[in-house]
């Protein structure tokens, strides 16, 4: 074959094909290269034979009608590969995007189906931690007991003669008979000695059990506390982690940054570097306190301590005895406080602008409680806000916040949210000291709720229902007499057109005063919550007074309002109040012929009911029965002087009969007995 037929039939087995070329780039991906071979058109022209041009043009035209077609076809297979790869390609980024997409709704699907966690939910949760925790004795180490030897020493010889000092200071102040006032329980507390001061300076901040009276009059035990000793501060913390302080800290100062009377705060620096303050419990301070509280609770009912109180004011021994052993047991156990912030931290702040120190858990014990140190200033320093970069009215619109989603969200709220209490550091909020807070139901919350949308529409029964049903009503509760001033006291309010002109915190004191008037006795989480906003109000005023505190509020409760609001529900309640309306009128004709029957008959009965007037009735009762023990008195005097007369055995040395002797005494006791009691009466 000559070099130019083979040249030839090369070129027509190269026809109208692409050579694929892969080649693979520097990304390690594949890259698809196409070259195209020559014409076949071209082809054909260029290896036509000599002495063919009669027939040039038909075989031309043959040759091109075959070429066209394998032209298209090799063009159509090259789109057809193309497209096959780029539908796989499509088919797996489809797939994975699906796979993701529904792993993303799962998820999301998920926490749609996990409900949020109610309020009564979440103060269950906080009170099974605390429910716990068990009461341990402090553990002497060998430097510990002895930096305490005279405090053991003391202790001793004070408990042999405990009972009679404490009987003779009760049987010195003359309150068992009537109660016991804020003043007197006050000096009571200072005779009582330094262990019940420092109780008392612990219930001066706990309106929640006591009323605002008692912790107003308690306040002035809070001077001069002592400050514990430096070593025995150090020992303790020994004592309670099991390691020397140099184990622990990298720098622990002892000079302490606050002492009160349970503890002292010390500032120290781990050895990692973390900033943390320690707070100390004085040593034996619980088992004192525990052993008086128990000793003077035996000792009070001799003096007659469990009496009810006679006035508006006063308040029975035991019913303090008891609320001072609660908060007392709180107090003095340190893990308390800890799981109150832990639950802050990591429930109730963790979304929120504004956050707390974090518990140093492996430093905390009954005894000691450590926790981050807030390096900063307090919030009312305003110039040193604002050195830190944070604008005094945006702190003051999150510190509002997160206080409103404490008391409506979650229903624990921080109930000391003084400004020392709340600090800034790096720029951001702090709340501290988590000792005392305070806990609002949901029922409480809608009680309150329905209150405020109440006055309002100035419905003064529906207020009525609120305030009975947070606080408790005694015999002496007039229910008519406390609508009337409910419906006075709305009256404030006619015009107010929403929630914006009603400050709440006065509300929730004004309502606290007149419960207190009509002998309604509210919760002490009640007067706590309303004790707190009056507190934040305070902080606001100072921080930020252009920021509309009530604004913020009553924000809250429309929401609250919305979502509590089913027009469902409604329809369908007012449709059971149209139906039971309608059976009882229908039943009116029924129960008139009832009654009628029943007077012709002479079988009616009618019931009167007096109310308010226990109080009055119970006087005259009394004095009706010192008026018959005055009777019954002259009668027996008179019985005797008739028997002195007669000659009945035996008898006195001076001859009247001992019988009618014994009639004279007794008469005369009678008689003397009951006008003391009315004397004492008037």
């Amino acid at each position: 074959m000559s070099n130019r037929k083979k040249k030839h039939n090369n070129q027509q087995g190269n026809a109208g094909e692409e050579t694929v070329q892969v080649q693979k780039g520097n990304s390690g991906e594949n890259n698809i290269k196409t070259q195209d071979s020559v014409p076949a058109e071209e082809t054909v022209k260029a290896e036509e034979p000599a002495g063919t041009e009669d027939t040039a043009p038909a075989e031309e035209n043959a040759k091109a009608e075959d070429a066209v077609p394998a032209e298209e076809a090799a063009e159509n297979g090259e789109k057809d590969w193309l497209e096959e790869i780029k539908a796989e390609l499509k088919s797996v980024t489809d797939q994975l995007e699906k796979a993701a997409a529904g792993k993303s709704s799962q998820e999301a699907g998920e926490e749609q189906e996990t409900p949020a966690r109610s309020k009564d939910d979440l103060q269950r949760e906080l009170a099974d931690i605390k429910a716990q925790f068990t009461h341990t004795p402090l553990e002497m180490t060998p430097e510990l007991e002895k930096l305490l030897q005279g405090h053991i020493r003391d202790k001793g010889k004070k408990d042999k003669k405990r009972g009679a000092q404490m009987l003779s200071v009760l049987a010195k102040h003359n309150f068992y008979a009537n109660g016991i006032t804020p003043e007197e329980l006050r000096t009571t507390l200072e005779d009582l000695g330094p262990t019940y001061v420092k109780i008392g300076q612990i219930m001066s901040s706990r309106v929640d059990l006591l009323p605002a009276s008692y912790c107003e009059e308690l306040e002035k035990l809070r001077q001069n506390v002592k400050e514990l000793d430096p070593a025995i501060a150090r020992a303790i913390i020994e004592a309670e982690t099991g390691k020397k302080i140099e184990e622990i800290y990298s720098e622990f100062r002892d000079e302490p940054i606050g002492s009160a009377s349970i503890g002292q705060v010390h500032y120290g620096v781990l050895l990692d570097g973390t900033k943390v303050v320690t707070k100390v419990q004085r040593p034996l301070i619980a088992e004192i306190m525990e052993k008086d509280i128990e000793l003077l609770k035996k000792l009070a009912p001799l003096l007659g301590g469990d009496s009810s109180s006679g006035n508006g004011e006063a308040m029975d021994l035991m019913t303090i005895l008891n609320e001072l052993e609660k908060v007392t047991r709180e107090e003095l156990d340190f893990r308390i406080e800890a799981a109150n912030t832990r639950f802050f931290k990591d429930v109730i702040l963790a979304d929120g602008k504004v956050t707390c120190p974090a518990v140093i858990d492996e430093l905390t014990t009954e005894r000691i409680f450590t926790m981050t140190y807030v390096d900063g200033c307090s919030i009312g320093e305003k110039d040193q806000l604002v050195e830190q970069g944070l604008d005094p009215e945006q702190a003051g619109r999150d510190i509002v916040d997160s206080y409103l989603h404490q008391v409506f969200d979650v229903g624990i709220f921080h109930a000391d949210p003084h400004q020392g209490n709340i600090m800034a550091s790096g720029g951001k909020v702090h709340w501290i000291d988590f000792g005392m807070i305070g806990q609002i139901t949901e029922a409480d919350m809608t009680a309150l709720q329905n209150l405020v949308v109440g006055l309002l529409g100035g419905d003064a029964e529906a207020m009525t229902n609120s305030v009975l049903s947070i606080g408790i009503s005694s015999p002496n509760t007039d229910r008519n007499k406390l609508k009337e001033d409910l419906e006075a006291f709305s009256a404030k309010y006619m015009n107010a057109t929403s929630l914006n002109d009603i400050d709440f915190s006065v509300v929730l004191g004004e309502v606290c005063d007149l419960s207190e008037r009509h002998h309604v006795e509210m919760p002490g989480r009640y007067t706590m919550l309303a004790r707190s906003f009056l507190t934040i109000e305070g902080v606001m005023e100072h921080l930020c007074p252009e920021l509309n505190l009530f604004e913020l509020i009553s924000d809250k409760l429309v929401e609250r309002v919305k979502k509590s609001f089913a027009l469902e529900k409604e329809i369908v309640a007012l449709g059971r109040g149209v139906l039971d309306t309608g059976k009882k009128v229908s039943r009116i004709p029924q129960m008139l012929a009832e009654a009628l029957n029943d007077i012709m008959k002479g079988r009616l009965k009618i019931n009167l009911e007096l109310t308010g007037y226990e109080v009055l009735l119970d006087e005259l009762n009394e004095k009706i029965n010192d008026l018959i023990l005055v009777i019954v008195g002259c009668v027996l005097f008179s019985g005797g002087c008739r028997l002195c007369q007669t000659q009945i055995k035996p008898v006195t040395p001076n001859g009247m009969p001992l019988f009618a002797v014994i009639i004279l005494i007794l008469g005369i006791s009678l008689i003397l007995y009951a006008l003391r009691r009315i004397f004492r009466k008037k």
